[in-house]
């Protein structure tokens, strides 16, 4: 685990392993989630392309901030550019799992000679509500469970429809990642107050995001859906491929909102975009 500090001074965590020649690849997570997400995707990888997964603040080990409004994309989007210019990396590929997603499209948008190419994992300009009601019905909400295993449990009973074939060994490792164990029990690894940031921006009228969709237009991109995700419907993706008929666009089957990333389907538009880019690099 390596840390940097931002313009606000918060120190926010990342990782940063493998080496390859060609635009590293800089993982985004989803709204509660952390870097640790990526680390099936690292496996697979093999150490084959450099891979860094930033923890965004609020959450994992990066610092909690002291002003909730600031847990919006644009704050967010800000941090991923310090970090590249911490790093000192001119282009990336950017994996954008749901909320990593929406920063990835809105850099597009503002900085997109940063972005060498993009895959969004599970999401697109429109959410479904669907998704997004489930999502409000546990963020910020304590876990109810003793121990990592009764929380791995919970997991399976409430997302076993949408991850069909997952084993309890995966459920465990998601517990995991998703949870801390406290002084009083497994406690949330991400600022509570993440809810009242949602709250805030959904009492908003909604923007259009297809202009930050459209923004990525020059660039490879590529999406993945779960077969049986509540956020990213089927419809949606048949709009972006609308919009971009060399969009590369994957469906997962088994999964849900979100797939872990390390499937044979998500490899392999992984690899078609890195084609792309590393053609795209060399010319």
């Amino acid at each position: 685990m390596k840390y940097f500090k931002t313009s606000d001074g918060l120190n926010l965590a990342y990782t940063d392993e493998g080496e390859s020649a060609g635009p590293p690849l800089l993982c985004l997570p989803g709204l509660t989630r952390n870097g640790s997400d990526f680390e099936d995707l690292a496996s697979a990888l093999g150490g084959r392309r450099r891979l860094i997964a930033l923890t965004l603040r609020g959450r994992g080990a990066s610092d909690r901030d002291p002003e909730f409004l600031n847990y919006n994309v644009g704050i967010e989007g800000r941090d991923v550019l310090e970090l590249l210019d911490h790093l000192g990396l001119g282009k990336v590929v950017i994996v954008g799992t749901s909320r990593g997603g929406l920063i990835a499209m809105l850099l597009a948008a503002v900085a997109k000679d940063r972005l060498a190419g993009v895959l969004l994992n599970d999401i697109g300009p429109e959410i479904a509500g669907d998704g997004l009601s489930r999502i409000m019905v546990y963020l910020g909400v304590a876990p109810n469970a003793r121990d990592f295993e009764a929380a791995a449990g919970a997991l399976k009973a409430t997302l076993s429809a949408q991850f069909p074939d997952v084993t309890d060994a995966r459920w465990l490792a998601s517990a995991r990642r998703w949870f801390e164990m406290g002084q009083e029990g497994l406690r949330l690894n991400y600022d509570p107050k993440l809810r009242d940031a949602v709250v805030a921006v959904s009492a908003q009228p909604a923007p259009d995001m297809w202009p930050l969709f459209d923004a990525l237009e020059g660039l490879p991109v590529a999406v993945l859906r779960g077969a049986n995700s509540d956020l990213l419907s089927a419809a949606t993706v048949a709009a972006m491929l609308a919009r971009r008929p060399d969009l590369i666009v994957a469906e997962v089957p088994n999964r849900g909102h979100v797939p872990f990333l390390d499937e044979p389907e998500s490899l392999a538009a992984l690899d078609a975009l890195l084609v792309r880019v590393d053609s795209a690099a060399s010319t």
